[in-house]
């Protein structure tokens, strides 16, 4: 009997694998992604790794080590990091690996070439091949060369790729020659390329490849309209994050939309256009989720990038979460979903038991940063920005990952748990002080984007915070108190970890834990724990 259990994030906690691209090579499921450093100050400033699990056991992930390196690209020192990669296997057998370089904070990613290496296993090494490239040998540079997805196709390769900044922008590139020139230094091309392409340079295309997996046998072109106004994509335009998977007859392609914090799916008889939008499968702030708006959403929100996958006959969605205040230590997660008859996906919500093939047993210990909602009611958006503003977020101090900034407000979801009998909720705490509280020492970056969310007043010390701080245990997360944890800090030292129990056990069944912090000093949460009985 297998008496593992998985949670969100689904990898090791020290992981941070974001762009996570899910396939089912023989009997195991790989996720190919960026690799994060964490707390770093940009994106992807590892070399890639990966993991793997049997198709039936999704309890079972398995460091398969680091497959390729930056340093073995020609680029490489000039571009230091590798952006969003994606693997497919090819008509010969092997496996090729697609990705992009980049600089700082994505400075370069949109320049192109884009990379392939091949390997004879999913799992790598990888070694270069070459750059993907025209006919007559010279690299492919055609539209924004970013955010590769590569899907075999009965034999036929094709290749999807591209970036899209800002809605029907043409009249803006006649126009306005500020908006003209930020696009000519951000893809490195000339005013004439730019204005060369008969619908517009930014967008979402494919290409087809020949069996050598790098030779443009079918020049790209866009798969859905760049011009969206009065489309079925106005509301939710494609920004980045190309993925296309089949189901049954149909082609889906699985796209960031310009909301930033979404995955969006669209729907075509064709791999090749003709796709109508269909809907949000996941957004890591829960936003559009039975109506919640942007400024409700349940987590920071940022970038998200991911796919779908059918394992083992059940269909799941891959996708990241934010921490550390920043878009640059992003974390792997996965829900599952359903596809209905009609071929449509229902958003679904972010949650902490995601593989796990149901709620996590209510009993034992559990890291605190498993939590899936993490809110002070004015958390901010992190798209290419890191913050120093203060707010509740998972962070580390060397090998302790905990959620720290916890202020008077602050809400901690979990969902969903069950329990079996009686059980009392504890906490594993301390108060936040100077000695303890993470310091960055990069650089921050605030986003033009996210001027809005640069700048918040702090309250958690407001009239009605308690000199004593204790947590409310709910179960809903409007719902009334079921239980109160009562934190007491007089003798405590600042460097350890102090454990608090419910003062009344939460009964048997299924639900989620909220945890509501009311208290004039902020602390840090380290572990979540579950005791049977009542006393």
């Amino acid at each position: 009997m297998n008496n593992r259990r998985v949670y969100n994030p689904y990898l090791p906690v020290h992981e941070y694998i974001p762009d996570g691209e899910p396939h089912v090579f023989g009997d195991r499921v790989y996720i190919f992604g960026s690799h994060d450093k964490e707390g770093g100050y940009t994106y992807c400033m590892l070399d890639y790794v990966t993991y793997s699990a049997p198709v039936d056991d999704l309890t079972d992930w398995r460091y398969e080590g680091v497959i390729y390196k930056a340093s073995q690209d020609p680029q490489y020192p000039k571009y230091m990091y590798m952006f969003a990669p994606d693997v497919v296997r090819g008509n010969d057998g092997k496996y090729y690996l697609y990705y992009s370089m980049s600089g700082d904070y994505g400075v370069g990613g949109y320049i192109g070439p884009m990379s392939v290496a091949v390997s004879d296993k999913p799992e790598g090494p990888y070694e270069f091949v070459g750059f993907v490239q025209n006919k007559d040998g010279t690299p492919l540079n055609r539209y924004v060369l970013f955010d590769p997805a590569v899907m075999n196709d009965d034999g036929v390769i094709r290749l999807y790729y591209g970036t899209q900044y800002g809605i029907d922008s043409s009249e803006q590139i006649q126009n306005d020659p500020g908006f003209e020139q930020n696009l000519m230094n951000m893809f490195g091309r000339t005013r004439e390329q730019i204005r060369s392409y008969p619908d517009n340079i930014m967008g979402p295309v494919m290409a087809v490849l020949e069996d050598d997996m790098k030779t443009v046998k079918q020049e790209p072109h866009h798969i859905i309209p760049y011009h969206v106004k009065g489309t079925s994509f106005e509301k939710h335009p494609f920004f980045e994050g190309s993925s296309m998977r089949k189901v049954k007859d149909k082609y889906y392609f699985i796209y960031s939309s310009w909301l930033n914090h979404e995955l969006c799916y669209a729907v075509s008889d064709r791999p090749d256009g003709g796709f109508e939008f269909g809907g949000t499968v996941i957004s890591n702030g829960d936003v559009g989720l039975n109506g919640r708006c942007t400024e409700e959403r349940i987590n920071m929100t940022g970038t998200t990038h991911g796919s779908i996958i059918d394992i083992n006959g059940d269909w799941y969605v891959f996708y990241h979460r934010l921490t550390h205040k920043s878009d640059y230590s992003r974390q792997s997660c996965a829900e599952k979903i359903s596809i209905g008859e009609d071929g449509r996906i229902e958003q679904v919500e972010v949650t902490s038991c995601g593989l796990n093939g149901g709620p996590l047993p209510a009993q034992g210990e559990y890291p605190s940063v498993i939590a899936c909602n993490l809110t002070n009611g004015n958390m901010p958006h992190g798209s290419n920005s890191i913050y120093k503003i203060d707010f509740p977020n998972v962070t580390n101090l060397g090998e302790d990952r905990f959620i720290g900034s916890i202020e008077h407000g602050t809400l901690i979801g979990y969902k969903y748990f069950r329990a079996d009998s009686d059980v009392r909720v504890g906490v594993e705490v301390r108060m936040e002080t100077g000695r303890n509280k993470p310091v960055f020492s990069g650089p921050a970056r605030l986003d033009e984007r996210n001027f809005d969310d640069g700048v918040r007043r702090d309250n958690y010390a407001s009239a009605d915070a308690a000199d004593e701080g204790f947590f409310e245990v709910r179960t809903k997360i409007d719902g009334e108190a079921i239980a109160v944890i009562a934190i007491d800090d007089k003798e405590a030292d600042d460097m350890k970890w102090n454990r608090f129990l419910s003062d009344k056990a939460l009964p048997a069944g299924e639900y989620a834990v909220f945890l509501v912090y009311h208290g004039k000093k902020k602390i840090q949460f380290k572990t979540l724990l579950f005791i049977k009985g009542k006393t």
